[in-house]
């Protein structure tokens, strides 16, 4: 009932179309025909007045003649019934007949007594042509008709006034008056509910859809659309708003996609400067570290063939292992820091590798590192074949390796290598693009709550002790993934104790 006592409402409320149309069209239509009414009523009353002097004088002349002839015989009763019978034809207040001097001879009603000064009598008797005059008697205004009367010569021997009160004449005219007016307010009343539902009807309520939807949009709403029914300029109109709505909603999209490019390029470049950074002290390092390094380890093996003592032999293998992983550290930083384009070998036939070979060969070479022999290591790969990918194995293998390392370094009985493939939409126009996805579980701690899965990748960021790693491993994983459009997810195992890390990436076959 709400709405409906609302939409009532609403066309009946004035808008700014509706008001100019009421003052540019409605009104002034309204007054032309108000003027020509007036005129029409005016032109209307000049011809009841017109009938109503014709009325008397037909009376007058249907008189005239028995009037006559009973003067001609002297007969007084037929004169008095002819004058009476003009109350039985029409509205008349009085008749008289009066001679040639103005004396009155008989009357009937109102009449005049004496006309034998009234010059409209004696114009009468002079000129033989009827006169009509208003004027007073007893006391009430009349308007009288004067017919002469004539002798058998044609001669004017007196004359006959019929009087008719001259109000009703400006009665007449006024209820004629009333109404046309009454009409005319009727009409006018008419009119403007015609213009301002018919308005509503058809241009105002979709003109209303049009401020609605501005509105809605400008409030947030971007995925608003009016309807683009109605009269067709205002359908016109409402396509032309959708359309601009539309443009401005992939203008919008393209500003967001501009926005996040541009991000992602100052993301680029910033990681690029702070590799270049990072790869100006790595090679130094390199070039400074490396050749001591290696003279250490060469004396330290000589040493070590003509050393018979196992003390000292433990000692110098201790000073072999310290040694290699100092140079361990510096290949990772060199790893880490080399640019892509410097390591990303051509997608060739030459460059093909199987995927279950590589992760095998990543497990072997973990277990020659490990110190706990009951740490099982163990593959799992998808029930179908995996095709032969093209990438490359050098930088596949880097990757993996960190990231089993890092799992089996926390693991406490089992680390577990789990393979799924996911065919990519085939194209006419480009490659097939597969996904490969690899899990590396484990049964460790997990990971710490102190750190969030962006600072855990990040270089030179770690969570073991002091001497204990480097913190590069998990960021040479990620430019691995990053370099192949792909990605690295760190996760707790919700099932269970440990981590899963997830290794995304899209090798083509």
């Amino acid at each position: 009932m709400k709405r409906n006592s609302a939409s009532s409402a609403s066309w009946w409320k004035l808008s700014g179309v509706q008001r100019a149309l009421m003052t540019y069209v409605v009104i002034p239509m309204l007054a032309i025909v108000g003027i020509g009414l007036g005129v029409g009523i005016e032109r209307l009353n000049s011809l009841e007045t017109e009938r109503l002097k014709d009325d008397l004088e037909l009376l007058g002349r249907a008189i005239r003649l028995p009037v006559q002839e009973a003067i001609l015989e002297n007969d007084e009763e037929a004169v008095q019934r002819a004058l009476e019978s003009v109350f039985e034809i029409g509205r008349v207040y009085g008749a008289s007949v009066y001679d040639a001097n103005g004396n009155r001879v008989a009357a009937a009603g109102i009449a005049s007594r004496d006309l034998s000064r009234s010059r409209v009598a004696q114009e009468v008797v002079l000129t033989g042509e009827q006169q009509e005059r208003t004027r007073q008697i007893s006391g009430v205004e009349m308007y009288s008709q004067f017919l002469p009367l004539f002798d058998p010569l044609g001669q004017p021997n007196g004359f006959i006034q019929i009087n008719r009160q001259a109000s009703d004449f400006d009665a007449s005219f006024a209820r004629l008056t009333r109404a046309a007016w009454v009409i005319w307010l009727a009409m006018a009343l008419l009119t403007l509910t015609v213009v301002i539902f018919g308005h509503y009807r058809g241009v105002g309520r979709h003109v209303n859809q049009l401020k609605q939807a501005m509105t809605r949009v400008e409030a947030g709403q971007r995925d608003y659309r009016t309807a683009t029914d109605g009269p067709g300029e205002v359908a016109e109109i409402a396509r032309g708003l959708n359309q601009m709505l539309d443009s401005i909603e992939r203008k919008d999209e393209e500003l967001e996609q501009a926005r996040l490019q541009e991000q992602e390029l100052a993301e680029k470049l910033q990681h690029q400067e702070k590799m270049a950074a990072i790869g100006n002290v790595a090679s130094g390092i390199a070039h400074e570290l490396g050749a001591p390094l290696t003279v250490i380890d060469g004396r330290a093996q000589r040493l070590l063939r003509k050393e018979s003592d196992p003390d000292r032999q433990r000692q110098l293998n201790a000073i072999r292992g310290q040694v290699a992983r100092l140079t361990r550290i510096v290949q990772q930083l060199l790893n880490y820091c080399r640019p892509a384009e410097e390591h990303l070998e051509e997608v060739t036939d030459d460059t093909a590798l199987n995927l279950p070979e590589l992760l095998q060969g990543v497990l072997d070479s973990i277990r020659h590192e490990l110190d706990d022999e009951a740490l099982q290591l163990r593959l799992i790969l998808p029930d179908q074949p995996l095709p032969t990918f093209y990438a490359s194995a050098s930088r596949l293998e880097l990757a993996l390796v960190n990231l089993v390392r890092n799992a089996a370094q926390v693991a406490d009985r089992w680390v577990v290598v789990q393979v799924d493939y996911e065919s990519g939409p085939v194209s006419l126009h480009s490659r097939q693009q597969p996904e490969v996805t690899i899990r590396v579980l484990d049964d460790g701690p997990g990971l710490s709550e102190a750190l969030s899965e962006q600072e855990l990748m990040e270089p030179f960021v770690t969570t073991k002790g002091q001497g204990e790693g480097t913190g590069l491993g998990l960021a040479i994983v990620t430019n691995v993934a990053q370099e192949y459009r792909g990605h690295l997810r760190l996760k707790n195992n919700s099932e269970g104790r440990g981590c899963i890390a997830t290794l995304t990436l899209k090798l083509a076959t």
